[in-house]
């Protein structure tokens, strides 16, 4: 048909949570007419998964894989908890994570519309719908991310209650700092800093919270007054920036500082460069 809009493909993608090309092909197939192209589906063999694509997905895992020059994170949920422990749910959502780092897609939908690792003549939006239609439940890959790797830097990776939070740290000045660099990913996951340094603070924030601790303090002298604002300022920033955050395997120093003692100790220039802290959306 030639008036075929990409809005309509992707109302029935919405609808049915079909890849883009068997959408685009069942409404060619039906002139059109959404319903008619939802029929087609579920006469083609997706009708389990048609069915179960309205309802709400509340749980889940993220899952990463570390091969060669990537890291991938990968989201998927199911909407009970007994599903998302499920073996095979495990086995999708693993093999999702080694794709996305084998091949790299530039997005989710390019990830979504790929052929299998396993199996070229199934892409994974289809290995989701016999997922689907195995599990009994509405499962949706919600988001997916490919880190690529420095050669010059460190990486640790940590997961925790049993894939609820993931946390990624990279290190620059040597690639051997893997240990490190998890023992800061575990410090992640467990404090969840909002930004690396007060450096990324945005501007709108930090004249928030100094307006905050301005209307703390009214009554005092200006040159008081301006150095209880900076104190107070300095305070939040080492509350949400990872950087000054006390470490949690030892408080005693922040994390800045504990990784300038393993610079001394191992005798290179390590640098806290990037991190990320994904929990289930």
């Amino acid at each position: 048909m030639s008036n075929l809009t990409m809005e309509m493909i992707k109302e029935l993608r919405e609808r049915t949570g079909v890849g883009m090309a068997k959408c685009k092909e069942a409404l060619v197939e039906s002139d059109g007419d959404l319903d008619r192209a939802i029929e087609y589906l579920r006469k083609k063999g997706m009708a389990s998964a048609v069915k179960k694509e309205g309802r709400e997905t509340k749980e889940g895992s993220i899952a990463f894989a570390d091969i060669g020059s990537h890291i991938s994170l990968v989201e998927v949920c199911a909407e009970t908890d007994f599903v998302v422990k499920n073996e095979k749910f495990q086995q999708f959502l693993q093999s999702i994570a080694t794709q996305a780092a084998t091949t790299n897609p530039s997005s989710l939908q390019e990830l979504l519309e790929q052929p299998t690792l396993e199996d070229k003549a199934l892409t994974v939006d289809a290995y989701r719908n016999t997922v689907i239609q195995a599990l009994g439940e509405n499962i949706q890959i919600k988001r997916m991310e490919v880190i690529l790797k420095n050669e010059a830097a460190s990486y640790g990776i940590y997961s925790h209650m049993n894939g609820k939070i993931v946390a990624v740290v990279e290190i620059e000045g040597s690639n051997f700092e893997q240990d490190l660099a998890k023992d800061i990913a575990m410090h992640i996951a467990a404090e969840d800093p909002d930004y690396l340094s007060s450096e990324e603070i945005p501007a709108e924030i930090k004249q928030r919270e100094e307006e905050i601790a301005r209307a703390q303090i009214q009554g005092k002298p200006a040159d008081i007054a301006e150095k209880i604002v900076a104190g107070k300022f300095k305070a939040y920033c080492d509350q949400v920036c990872l950087l000054g955050q006390k470490f949690v395997k030892d408080p005693s120093v922040t994390v800045e500082k504990h990784v300038a003692n393993q610079s001394q100790k191992v005798g290179k220039t390590l640098k806290l460069t990037k991190f990320w802290r994904w929990t289930i959306s």
